[in-house]
């Protein structure tokens, strides 16, 4: 248990020090509040209507598809480096992505079918 206490110690001396400079800032900074930098910022669009209005589901199911083939993607730069180290198993390699790849398409174009991207 005495293995942590260094830990602790760390942990205690970044939260104190956080903790003095967020105080220091907000007793020490400068307070100009006007009307431009109290208003609500989006995007550099003024806000139109309520906060609270119901969003669309295809909002929610385009944001799902794209995080779904962005992570998939990923898989791509272990894919090259191990690709370009072992030159004896490239073949199997190769064909590996290509069916990873063949998967994601076959995906992508049911999708494509189903309209899930199509905004009406």
């Amino acid at each position: 248990m005495t293995a942590y206490i260094p830990v602790l110690a760390l942990m205690g001396v970044a939260a104190a020090i956080a903790t003095i400079v967020l105080l220091l800032t907000s007793f020490l900074g400068p307070h100009r509040p006007n009307k431009k930098k109290m208003s609500v910022y989006e995007c550099g669009v003024p806000p139109i209507g309520d906060a609270r209005r119901r969003v669309s589901v295809k909002f929610y199911l385009v944001a799902i598809l794209f995080l779904l083939f962005d992570v998939e993607g990923v898989f791509f730069f272990p894919w090259a480096v191990v690709y370009k180290k072992y030159l004896m198993i490239n073949a199997f390699i190769l064909f590996e992505m290509l069916f990873f790849v063949a998967i994601l398409l076959v995906g992508y174009i049911y999708i494509l079918k189903k309209g899930a991207l199509e905004w009406d």
